[in-house]
């Protein structure tokens, strides 16, 4: 009986072990993917004249320290990125796409230029994304529906053309900010804009959009401010405007 307990008791503290080593290795390797993350994101900055990333970003102190980097108070993993404002020049690898517990990525008033990468996609709990004032181009990719949290989306100020994806605004129910001005759209204001009922402030202004403004902008209840100015919109403001309850700056020029 004693030899049994024995056994029973070695058993258990050579599982204890095993889980805790398993459970440091998984720890250890959610840290690195962070930081290798943030690393690649530093490798692609091809100017930094502030000395920001440079000097800042450094394998000899956390990661959670680096300067603009915002870790959760449970656990080392980057919750919010605020690189704005750097004045930095490079472009965003895909690997940024691996910072999965991120909900804030600012990168406002930099020089990023090139297409956003599609890892992005992998980035479900963002619910902050502002790039105004960069250089990124091409056409705005409809898989902006892959954020269902996300409230604020700010593309202003870029270098994005073609007409704006109707569908990716499908699956965006919480979004209340869009602001897509000063860019180089086109065509028509799609329909699937106005099935994001918690919108409350919109800037399509000096691109060159065209068509009327639909009636189902009746639809955004919550919606204050409307800006479209500097476009070719044309025809009568819809009387379905008139189910807005709460006061409109509306601007069509």
């Amino acid at each position: 009986m004693g030899n049994t307990g024995f056994s029973l008791a070695l058993m258990m503290a050579v599982l204890l072990l095993h889980f805790v080593a398993l459970f440091s290795t998984k720890t250890t390797t959610n840290i690195s993917t962070d930081q290798s993350a943030l690393l690649t994101m530093k490798a692609h900055i091809i100017s930094d004249p502030q000395k920001m990333l440079k000097t800042n970003w450094s394998i000899a102190t956390s990661f959670c320290n680096w300067v603009g980097v915002t870790c959760g108070s449970r656990h080392q993993k980057v919750i919010a990125l605020n690189l704005s404002s750097m004045f930095l020049i490079g472009t965003v690898p895909p690997q940024i796409g691996n910072l999965s517990f991120l909900t804030s990525l600012d990168l406002t008033n930099n020089s990023f230029h090139g297409s956003l990468p599609i890892q992005l996609t992998n980035l479900h709990r963002l619910k902050l994304i502002n790039l105004v004032l960069n250089n990124f181009y091409g056409e705005i990719p409809s898989w902006f529906d892959s954020f269902p949290k996300l409230q604020y989306l700010s593309l202003s100020a870029n270098n994005f053309v073609g007409q704006i994806p109707s569908d990716m605004f499908e699956r965006l129910p919480r979004l209340q900010v869009l602001y897509l001005d000063g860019n180089k759209l086109s065509g028509k204001i799609p329909l699937g804009l106005f099935k994001c009922k918690e919108l409350e402030y919109i800037s399509l202004a000096f691109n060159s959009s065209e068509g009327i403004l639909p009636k189902e902008i009746g639809n955004l209840t919550m919606l204050e401010l409307l800006f479209l100015q500097e476009n070719q919109i044309e025809g009568a403001i819809p009387q379905q405007i008139s189910n807005l309850t709460i006061e409109i700056s509306l601007f069509i020029l």
